[in-house]
């Protein structure tokens, strides 16, 4: 629907294939491939956690947006809110493109920001979609907000991983 946000829901996981490919999962994929008009996925590091963000091109329509409503917010508790520091964080996406099975290649700039090595858990979020280093992400088990989400990615790991040992 036009000017609907796009919402992304669902997890996968990829291992590391062969030419250093990783592959965005089919829950995802058409979701990002109908937000950007095209296959390009954006890519980030997300502001707090030790993950990367992922979304289709329609959201940087929304930026000014949600600097906007960011900068009043600020306003509003009397907080500092530097917009241009905020603004290069939204910006500094990367965009990569992926081929029609979602495979493609993580830029090694984002990757050693978000320690990812060989594997990755993907879980959209609703604006965007969280894409893990399986470890980064085990670290915050004890956190019972995201124990859903870590038990998920170990039986979506445990998944992929007995099915890599079969070939």
């Amino acid at each position: 629907m036009a000017g609907q946000p796009t919402i992304y829901s669902g997890q996968g996981f990829s291992l590391i294939r062969d030419k250093k490919r990783f592959v965005l999962p089919n829950t995802l994929r058409p979701t990002v491939r109908e937000s950007s008009g095209k296959d390009i996925m954006c890519l980030a590091k997300h502001p707090e956690w030790k993950c990367l963000v992922a979304f289709g091109l329609s959201r940087v329509d929304d930026f000014e947006k949600q600097l906007d409503a960011e900068e009043e917010r600020a306003d509003r508790a009397g907080r500092p809110f530097n917009r241009d520091k905020r603004a290069m964080q939204l910006y500094s996406f990367q965009q990569v493109p992926f081929d029609g099975s979602g495979r493609f290649v993580l830029p090694e700039a984002l990757s050693g920001l978000a320690n990812i090595e060989d594997q990755l858990f993907f879980q959209g979020v609703g604006r965007f979609i969280t894409i893990w280093n399986p470890a980064e992400l085990y670290a915050l088990a004890e956190d019972p907000e995201m124990e859903t989400i870590v038990a998920t990615c170990r039986s979506l790991a445990d998944a992929e991983l007995a099915k890599a040992k079969k070939k």
